[in-house]
């Protein structure tokens, strides 16, 4: 529920639902799609052409009480754009208008969110005027209003202090070929870029590079604690170029330009080995490439340091002792689960036993450990390396992901027969872990049998220490959080405010939420009545088991996070 000034505010689906825009079954079936992949009810609506844009934003807009207007060229003041940084506008999604005194019209396309509008009300020193726009004219008029000159990329700029050690290419016996074909010297301007780009985004913790080439520049962007920041805007003449560079160190086909390609690039950065994993799509405009940063060194290996509560921690460490059953870690895709199936792994690791991976990909190398990586081409699936694994004499047995019947039938089956079994699951919570492997059709019994521990988790990114701030909560904040605003007078709360060092987000870092259920006969009892999520999730609650919200909530109280950090990580519908 949402409140504003006291009152509670309808929710959109309420909303389209009163007039008659969806029906019933279209908002539950959004719903369940909201939470699988946490996109806003309403872009899910507009995407499945349920809704059009005009009338998501009527009805936003009749919804929080907030003009609604259609950007056109003279409602948009050109010199008072730039009170607000365009990063922040791209960002945000909002654009100045005009400026009166000390009012501020702000165009923006999602109205709910207040946290940022209070932001940008400290940062401009004005009072924010909302009305509603389509994010699509948003965009276009911050290309139009804001009159940056684009600069040729001067590499000599960005690297005045690159030594040539800081970046070396491993293993690439292509090199001396890819010299004679594009005609570029070891003081190339091309591979001094690619050095940069490879050296800033380990530099500044991103998970990975994106390369998008535009009509008349290309984009790179990184992925820093699961969001996407534009770094820089090259010009696009520089692009083959670039992307001919990468395919050598990834020791492809530069003349392959229509089919997806994928390698491997090992360099040495900042004196220590990193993996970058290539991948290259073609498109309209030229290929699209993304680069993986595999960065082993900053893996964080260690269950005491992925965010775990002190109870939960014991408890999992307590059900990973087991010497037999499997254990499943469930979450979208970008939750940390492998990172905390490898940690787990890095705790049972030993010499005295014998551990096997089957992984897609091997993400990160372990000592002593067996890995082994599926390869579709040759029909290696996870299904058919886990049959022969069987007879390696394996005393646990790691698989990336359950991802049909026969592969989850063979994991039970090797839990029964004396194997602790670790692997993954595409659920959101832990109940719906257990009705996803029913309805692959595995026979409850064996479920029941099997199955000792599920831990669901989400990774919710941290507040920035450099630009980290207390202020005082409005108290229905307060109440959301389980705190009595009468009885915790002065009650602080904290949020970044932005700075270089985040890019200007006010966060960096992320941290780990869990919810963890430790299997017993009474939820075996409810496995073998195939029982819905609704009555298993009303038995953790019964048995003081700890959700994922409340614990996200309690790494807001820990002023570690903000609310609405946590409210966008666990999908929660505004």
């Amino acid at each position: 529920m949402t409140v504003v000034n006291g009152l509670r505010r309808k929710k959109l689906g309420e909303c389209l639902l009163e007039a008659k825009l969806i029906t019933n079954y279209q908002l539950v079936e959004a719903l369940r799609i909201q939470k699988e992949t946490g996109k806003k009810l309403g872009q899910i609506l507009t995407e499945k052409k349920l809704i059009s844009e005009e009338v998501l934003d009527n009805v936003l807009s009749q919804q929080m009480g907030v003009p609604h207007v259609w950007l056109r060229k003279g409602l948009i003041d050109p010199e008072i754009v730039h009170i607000i940084p365009k990063e922040k506008a791209v960002l945000h999604r909002v654009i100045p208008m005009f400026k009166i005194k000390n009012k501020l019209t702000l165009a923006v396309a999602d109205p709910q969110a207040i946290f940022v509008f209070d932001t940008l009300a400290q940062m401009t020193g004005c009072e924010i005027n909302q009305v509603v726009c389509r994010s699509a004219d948003i965009i276009e008029a911050i290309e139009e209003n804001y009159k940056e000159k684009q600069e040729d990329v001067q590499v000599d700029d960005f690297l005045s202090d690159l030594e040539e050690s800081d970046l070396q290419l491993m293993e690439n016996p292509l090199e001396k070929d890819y010299q004679s074909i594009t005609g570029l010297g070891e003081d190339s301007p091309i591979i001094n870029l690619v050095n940069m780009i490879i050296l800033k985004a380990v530099h500044d913790r991103a998970s990975d590079i994106h390369l998008e080439p535009e009509r008349n520049k290309f984009r790179v962007r990184y992925r820093i604690d699961g969001v996407l920041y534009q770094t820089m805007t090259p010009r696009v003449d520089l692009f083959p170029a670039v992307i001919s560079r990468l395919k050598i160190m990834a020791n492809l086909d530069i003349a392959e330009r229509r089919q997806p390609q994928d390698g491997r690039i090992q360099v040495k950065a900042e004196g220590r080995m990193i993996d970058l994993r290539f991948s290259s799509l073609p498109g309209v405009l030229g290929e699209k490439v993304v680069l993986r940063i595999l960065d082993t060194n900053k893996a964080m290996l260690d269950l005491n340091q992925l965010g775990f509560q002190t109870e939960q921690l014991t408890q999992f460490k307590k059900i990973l002792g087991n010497s037999y059953g499997l254990i499943l870690v469930t979450g979208p895709t970008g939750s940390g689960k492998t990172t905390t199936l490898y940690a787990a792994l890095n705790l049972l690791n030993t010499l005295e036993k014998n551990i096997i991976t089957i992984e897609d990909p091997v993400e990160y190398h372990m000592e002593i450990i067996n890995q082994m990586q599926t390869n579709a081409a040759i029909d290696l699936t996870f299904a058919r390396i886990l049959k022969h694994t069987l007879r390696q004499d394996p005393d646990i047995i790691m698989v990336g992901e359950i991802r049909d019947k026969e592969t989850a039938e063979i994991a039970i089956q090797a839990s029964l027969t004396g194997h602790l079994v670790l692997s993954t699951l595409h659920t959101n919570d832990c109940p719906g872990a257990i009705t996803r492997l029913v309805n692959m059709g595995v026979e409850p019994c064996m479920i029941s049998s099997s199955l000792i521990g599920i831990m669901a988790q989400r990774l919710i990114r941290q507040i920035c220490p450099e630009c980290k701030t207390l202020y005082y909560p409005h108290k229905n904040v307060l109440k959301s959080l389980g705190v009595d605003p009468e009885e915790n007078k002065g009650y602080q709360l904290a949020k970044g405010e932005g700075c270089p060092v985040c890019y200007d987000s006010g966060y960096k870092g992320r941290v780990g939420v869990y919810e963890l259920l430790e299997i017993n006969s009474d939820y075996q009892n409810l496995i073998l009545e195939e029982a819905d999520v609704t009555r298993i999730r009303k038995l953790m609650e019964q048995n003081g088991i700890k959700t994922l919200r409340s614990e996200g909530l309690q790494k807001v109280r820990e002023r570690l996070s903000t609310l609405e950090e946590v409210n966008r990580a666990l999908f929660v519908e505004d």
